[in-house]
């Protein structure tokens, strides 16, 4: 079993921090994990500015959780030394395009790891001018290069295809009493194309649709409109698409009209940052979130392990991580797990045509399923659910995850 070592904020320009390893070989960045005697560079595309900072930064810390417990447990590779310069998307797709070129270009980073919302912006590239750098992200940005299995990208989260339709989102409305579904998602790519997936789901399932906005400004907390829409369109399932400081403001306004609904379902939130605001617990109680890995709640060998880990070395109170944070983990995981797979003074060809073939990830134990990555789509989406009420989160669903099979 594997366990993981560092980083450095910074913008553009980042700053680098190295992890040194207990001795032995030493890394070189580039082409090869082994042709020099530098270390292995690693970049970090995410957001540090902007709409997506608060949802997005904490992956910077995972990342060096993540290395760090690795390097201290003597992981197959920790002997190498890992240098990770951090670069600023920006919350947009113009700074997450300019993020990756000068870590491909400039920096000759080794492999890319991606935690933004706007990767979209830099698919392309990564695709064409930086195709024999090994990319791994959370792959939730809607870019259809995550589909795909004859390129560089590797998404920690299966590529879930939104033309199709999954059952999970409308078994789970269904299963609590829900008949009319509204939706609030942002105006991105991803969020619309997801929240069209999961509203064709909650039709499957035969809930109708209420009140739709898929044109929310990012981190957007004015929304008397969206309130008055979901009570007016007797709503009584919400499904949101958005960051927690836009569906908790939605809570409130709902709360604060005294408006019941069934269930009220967010992909994000779940994890530290809204344990430590009291404003946030009050305003979310009640609120669903689904996560694609173990809750932390649920207290198995491997979210122990993770736990531990996020409150040693990224200062985590609680060890819960929260969706960004969760999603650093898990791509320097896999990042981790492709130099083991391909050996640990693999090339950059080595490490993508390892990993391709690969169906053995899963994250240490933590995700439902292991990834294959030499499939373009998912057979079926599996989420776990949990709930927050009084101070902490409970585990729905007999705390197992909901696998919900593909059903167009």
């Amino acid at each position: 079993m594997r366990l993981r070592g560092s980083v450095a904020l910074g913008a553009v320009c980042a700053m680098t921090l190295s992890v040194s390893g207990c001795g032995g070989d030493s890394g070189g960045g580039g082409g090869s994990a082994g042709s020099s005697s530098g270390p292995v560079k690693i970049g970090l595309i995410t957001s540090l500015s902007g709409s997506t900072a608060a949802s997005f930064s904490p992956s910077v810390k995972a990342v060096d959780a993540r290395l760090k417990a690795y390097q201290d447990a003597g992981g197959k590779c920790a002997s190498r030394q890992f240098e990770v310069t951090t670069a600023d998307d920006t919350s947009s797709p113009a700074g997450t395009l300019a993020a990756a070129q000068k870590l491909v270009q400039q920096d000759k980073s080794f492999a890319i790891l991606e935690v933004s919302s706007f990767f979209y912006g830099a698919s392309q590239f990564a695709t064409t001018a930086g195709k024999k750098v090994p990319f791994f992200g959370g792959a939730f940005d809607g870019s259809p290069g995550w589909n795909k299995v004859d390129n560089n990208l590797f998404g920690v989260l299966p590529p879930l295809d939104f033309s199709k339709t999954y059952a999970t989102a409308g078994q789970y409305a269904k299963s609590l009493g829900g008949t009319k579904v509204a939706a609030v998602a942002y105006d991105s790519p991803s969020a619309k194309e997801g929240m069209e997936s999961t509203l064709r789901s909650t039709d499957a399932a035969g809930l109708a649709r209420g009140y739709i906005n898929e044109g929310v400004p990012f981190g957007s907390t004015d929304v008397g409109s969206i309130v008055l829409g979901i009570i007016n369109s007797k709503s009584d399932v919400v499904q949101f698409g958005v960051n927690p400081e836009t569906s908790f403001a939605v809570m409130a306004g709902l709360k604060q009209a005294d408006y019941k609904v069934k269930a009220l379902v967010s992909p994000t939130g779940y994890g530290n940052d809204l344990l430590q605001s009291p404003t946030a617990v009050q305003a979310a109680q009640g609120l669903s979130f689904t996560a694609a890995w173990k809750p932390t709640e649920l207290k198995t060998p491997e979210t122990e392990q993770m736990t531990a880990a996020l409150q040693k070395y990224a200062g985590s109170k609680s060890g819960i991580p929260g969706f960004g944070e969760a999603m650093g983990w898990f791509t320097a995981d896999l990042f981790l797990h492709s130099l083991e797979l391909a050996g640990c003074d693999a090339s950059q060809e080595d490490v993508v045509s390892a990993l391709r073939t690969d169906k053995t990830w899963d994250g240490n134990g933590l995700l439902p399923v292991a990834r294959d990555f030499g499939n373009a789509t998912a057979a079926r989406q599996c989420s776990y659910y949990v709930k927050l009420e009084g101070d902490g989160f409970v585990p729905e669903k007999d705390a197992s995850p909901l696998c919900g099979e593909a059903i167009n």
